[in-house]
């Protein structure tokens, strides 16, 4: 049950927050700047690329994989992007139990047999210490791939880019206290040494976004440029703000959605491809953090996907209901929760546009009656999609919400989207005891 009294109470909430997870947080805008710094510096502002590759595959687990889906949503049509996950695998032997933890020893990552010279293959980690990652750096200098690495320096991961010549986007692996250690929570430092992999740190993402988006916009991959990723630490600055301890529920979007998803089965379902990624993203804070399982979808596909969970008694109990019967023995039902993640670049139009080219909204507010672009068309199936969530879930009686952000630069969307979800993520988590 989630503790009203916590979320309103900064002092506790400081005491709950043993892991620090709100501090990392709130360093995330911190965490880009000094990401991109360091990307620099290691070179990638030097790097003359000779065209642009067939498939960029992106290796890593967690966060690394939320980054891939990040790229995929921006470069896809320019450059297939193709994350890769890892599989289960025996340790190799000589293999060393001190070069991490022993969970990571038990994951491979595997090249599919048609990479080729024509590939880049980019492994991506938060501490470098995957020995799976190492050798498939390995495996991509054996094919001929081009490669880099986004890693910590020092680390492992790091080390093996060096002796395959793969390009080494270095960063600073976590934030460190003030006895010089890495901080970890509790619940990381029992599942490592319980031989399980370690939490992560919910601020991974932006020390590992802004380096693999910096090389995919200087080998033309995506339309990113450093002022677009400057820009998106300024939102995730100006989320921290909203979204810090000190802010009252009322005024604080983590807070207030946290508070709308506790106790509910949250359908996280995002507009496009974008925000299907940070949809994604947040399920998997929500679980690591709060304990509380989520489903993801993309309009309007989802619309199919989801549609038996309406009918499954998960609504808002519209049914027959004897009002005398005891309840104070029956657990509160599960009800559905949608969440629409969307980004607005503009207004929502009151009328959707006439694509048959019969009403004034057919000239796209161009003089002359020209015919609508891809873009007008796009934008109203896109509007229709949301029109019929909106519909089924007022028909089923289930609560209908949205995130929406109004930004043109789709990777300050993305930040300020992730940023206010990972906010509610951990303070639902710490609201709720998990």
């Amino acid at each position: 049950m989630l503790d009203d009294a916590l979320l309103d109470d900064p002092a506790a909430l400081e005491r709950a927050d043993t892991g620090g997870a709100l501090l990392a947080l709130a360093g995330a805008g911190a965490r880009v700047r000094n990401a991109l710094r360091r990307a620099e510096e290691s070179g990638l502002g030097r790097l003359r690329p000779d065209g642009r590759p067939r498939t960029v595959l992106v290796a890593g687990q967690g966060s690394a994989l939320t980054a891939a889906d990040v790229l995929a949503a921006l470069g896809g049509v320019t450059c297939p992007v193709l994350p890769l996950g890892p599989a289960a695998a025996a340790p190799e032997e000589g293999a060393s139990t001190h070069a991490g933890p022993a969970g990571l020893l038990d994951l491979g990552w595997h090249l599919p047999g048609w990479v080729g010279s024509l590939d880049l293959v980019v492994a991506v980690s938060a501490d470098g210490a995957e020995p799976g990652l190492c050798s498939l750096v390995e495996q991509a200098y054996i094919r001929g791939c081009s490669a880099a690495v986004v890693a910590p320096a020092g680390s492992p991961l790091a080390e093996a880019a060096i002796q395959a010549r793969a390009l080494p986007l270095l960063h600073s692996a976590a934030a460190e206290g003030p006895d010089g250690e890495r901080e970890r929570d509790r619940e990381g430092a029992r599942g490592e040494a319980a031989g399980e992999l370690p939490a992560e740190d919910p601020a991974a993402l932006w020390s590992l976004l802004p380096p693999l988006l910096a090389l995919a916009g200087r080998i033309g991959v995506a339309a990113v440029d450093e002022r677009s990723l400057q820009a998106a630490a300024d939102r995730l600055d100006e989320v921290a703000v909203r979204c810090r301890p000190d802010a009252a529920a009322y005024l604080n979007p983590g807070k207030s959605l946290a508070g709308r998803l506790s106790g509910v089965l949250p359908l996280l379902w995002g507009d496009g491809p974008l925000t299907a990624a940070a949809a994604r993203r947040f399920a998997s804070l929500l679980a690591d953090r709060a304990g509380q399982p989520a489903l993801t979808g993309v309009l309007p596909q989802v619309l199919t996907g989801h549609r038996g969970l309406f009918s499954a008694r998960l609504g808002g109990g519209t049914g027959t209901d004897d009002f005398f019967r005891d309840r104070v023995d029956e657990p509160d039902p599960l009800r559905l929760h949608v969440l629409l993640l969307r980004r607005v670049a503009e207004p929502v139009p009151a009328e959707e546009p006439d694509l048959e080219g019969s009403g004034p909204s057919a000239a796209g507010g161009a003089e002359g009656g020209s015919a609508p672009t891809r873009e007008d068309r796009d934008a109203a199936a896109l509007h229709r999609a949301v029109a019929r969530a909106q519909r089924l879930a007022e028909d089923h009686g289930v609560v209908l919400s949205e995130l929406a952000v109004a930004q043109d630069d789709p990777v300050g969307a993305f930040a300020e989207l992730v940023g206010t979800a990972d906010f509610a993520a951990v303070y639902l988590g710490l609201a709720t005891g998990s």
